[in-house]
């Protein structure tokens, strides 16, 4: 991770970010938003791990929004890949050896709440782990006994809702349940999902969120709606239409990320 680290502050030449974000499928349209931006492939980096799920870019992309210097993981490896919880930690980690105190986490998602539309953007106030892993399984420190009551940042959290409010865009708010994936949630699992208090489901974030806090970083999450869950409409639900729905709920969310960072 060392060598990670150093060749990446090299690349930064002297930049000193102080927010991460980390961008899912579809949502890479923040990243053209970055001025004076610096963008290193995950390929290029020692240790990074390299998605093969399309939509996802795989750059760590670094510059400035507005006058706030950031830094961008476009892209993410799932647990689903390669059956590891842990796949997203060495990048987590090296954002918060360059400096990142916030962590600011994006995903795609289904919804559970027919007032919470496909193309909607829902803050993230609490999650369900329904998969049962855990990133942390295998530490060996006391580190691993992380406290999950505040997991999402009251303050960060504010922040965004103020920035949608500003812009005028509508941000929801919920439960992220996740799910491990690959394949799809059946309406009976969305039937129970709800009942247990989800408002939206996804494969992803959960474990991030998990490693960011044992890291004590502030984290504030959201997540794009790309469609309702199974059984709700009738229809079958594919990865097809996420990618297709992703940007038109993501040029709202980089409106509120740009607004929450930049506008300060």
């Amino acid at each position: 991770m060392i060598a990670t680290i150093d060749l990446l502050a090299a690349l930064l030449g002297g930049l000193k970010p102080r927010y991460g974000i980390i961008l899912g499928s579809g949502l890479g349209s923040l990243v053209d938003q970055v001025t004076d931006a610096v963008c290193i492939p995950y390929k290029d980096l020692p240790g990074f791990p390299v998605s093969a799920v399309s939509g996802h870019a795989g750059n760590v992309v670094a510059g400035h929004l507005g006058s706030e210097p950031v830094i961008m993981l476009s892209g993410r490896v799932h647990y689903y890949e390669k059956g590891d919880a842990n796949a997203m930690r060495l990048p987590i980690e090296v954002l918060h050896a360059l400096g990142v105190e916030n962590l600011i986490l994006t995903n795609s998602a289904g919804s559970l709440k027919d007032d919470i539309a496909p193309g909607s953007v829902m803050q993230i106030a609490d999650h369900i782990n329904y998969s049962g892993m855990n990133p942390l399984i295998g530490e060996e420190s006391d580190r691993r006994f992380v406290g999950m009551t505040s997991a999402y940042d009251a303050e960060l959290s504010a922040a965004m809702r103020d920035a949608a409010k500003t812009l005028g865009i509508p941000l929801a708010s919920g439960v992220y349940m996740w799910f491990s994936g690959p394949s799809f949630e059946t309406p009976a699992e969305i039937r129970m999902a709800r009942i247990l208090g989800a408002d939206a489901v996804g494969m992803s974030t959960v474990p991030e969120v998990i490693i960011a806090r044992m890291l004590g970083l502030r984290v504030a999450a959201a997540s794009v709606i790309t469609n309702y869950g199974a059984g709700m409409t009738g229809n079958e639900l594919s990865h097809e239409e996420t990618k297709d729905m992703a940007p038109v709920g993501g040029a709202r969310l980089a409106a509120i990320l740009k607004e929450m960072i930049a506008g300060k």
